[in-house]
């Protein structure tokens, strides 16, 4: 029996994403219509010219404007949802409440640290398979660093570091990496400090300008962030460092290839080949969603589980909580809310108005 897939924010198909949308539902329709026994049969958005374009590209013959009406009335077995982060965690908690078995949502989690617990656990509750599209856990540069790393070829992991623009938006992904490297542990515990003098919305959340953290991990590994004005300090998109060596994924020093690594033994760098593959791409969404439907199937776990991206999730919004009080954060944090949201309405920060990002 196919299984019958839904959407929820279809946004509009655009030739170059922004920072007001990049139209994802085309992208998650596209790696869908890919999987033997799949059948895409609805689709909603609040814009009816949206929605009626989507529907029309993908041969779907129902729409809605009301996603609830959709779960309804279509019953979906699974729904991806492709909405903005404030969004994430009512649509999530409906859609497991309706009966959808098999969840693909857009990162971040949510808009708080309480909301991405909250739908997490009710999502448990009612044994749903709860998917986050953190999706460069697919990429060749990625998937070879790790097993470069499991590998022994630098020895014992010792630290990870990572840069990029931000820690929520963009920067999910880093915090997302961090768990693949590691193993998945927890981290323990995190202490940070933001800049935050102009603003930065990304798809309608706060994003810091620069961050500096350290982060422990239970398992004696250590994380180091430097993001915004400040990622020059780590030089590259992700650092792994270890007891014989270091492997580096995205440096932005000239002519360095997209993965890397050397060993103190040599003290040369070394380029590996990725067959062609970068920090970003299309087909490590498809192979994403593509495992997330055969884990579903399977019983299992896919590695974009929600009980994996909590954990980056947490060690994103401590970072956040640690410039708030100026402290040593724990995990699981105490807080439950959005602290840079927090801190901005409060007046804690007050940064400067920005013209609205049309692009990168």
């Amino acid at each position: 029996m196919a299984l019958t897939v839904a959407f929820i924010g279809t946004g509009k198909k655009r030739e170059k994403g922004s920072l007001m949308g990049y139209g994802m539902a085309y992208t998650h329709a596209d790696a869908y219509s890919e999987l033997d026994d799949v059948e895409l049969v609805a689709a909603a958005d609040v814009v009816e010219e949206n929605v009626q374009a989507f529907a029309e590209q993908y041969d779907i013959e129902a729409t809605f404007s009301d996603y609830q009406k959709m779960l309804a009335e279509i019953e979906p077995q699974a729904v991806s949802i492709c909405t903005w982060p404030h969004l994430h965690e009512p649509m999530v908690i409906n859609c497991a409440r309706a009966g959808v078995e098999l969840i693909y949502c857009e990162k971040p989690m949510a808009d708080t640290i309480g909301g991405a617990r909250r739908m997490l656990e009710i999502c448990d509750e009612e044994g749903v398979a709860l998917n986050f599209n953190h999706q460069r856990r697919y990429g060749a540069p990625f998937r070879l660093a790790k097993e470069m790393l499991d590998d022994g070829v630098i020895g014992d992991l010792l630290r990870m570091e990572w840069g990029g623009p931000n820690i929520y938006d963009y920067g999910s992904h880093n915090f997302d990496m961090a768990q693949y490297f590691n193993d998945e542990a927890w981290p323990e515990w995190v202490m940070a400090q933001i800049d935050y003098h102009t603003e930065d919305f990304w798809f309608g959340a706060h994003n810091e300008n620069a961050t500096t953290a350290a982060i422990a991990y239970e398992n004696g590994v250590y994380g180091l962030v430097a993001t915004g004005d400040a990622e020059g300090l780590v030089g590259c998109h992700n650092r792994l460092v270890g007891t014989m060596g270091m492997i580096e994924i995205g440096a932005t020093y000239e002519e360095a290839g997209v993965l890397r690594y050397r060993t103190w033994d040599s003290g040369k760098w070394e380029d590996v080949d990725t067959a062609g593959e970068g920090l970003h791409g299309n087909v490590y969404i498809n192979r994403a969603i593509a495992d997330a439907v055969e884990s579903w199937r399977n019983g299992e776990r896919s590695m974009m589980d929600g009980h994996n991206a909590i954990k980056g999730t947490e060690a994103i919004f401590a970072c956040w909580e640690s410039s708030r009080i100026r402290e040593r954060v724990e995990i699981p944090m105490e807080a439950e809310d959005n602290p840079l949201q927090e801190m901005v309405e409060a007046g804690q920060l007050q940064p400067a108005p920005a013209e609205e990002a049309e692009s990168f």
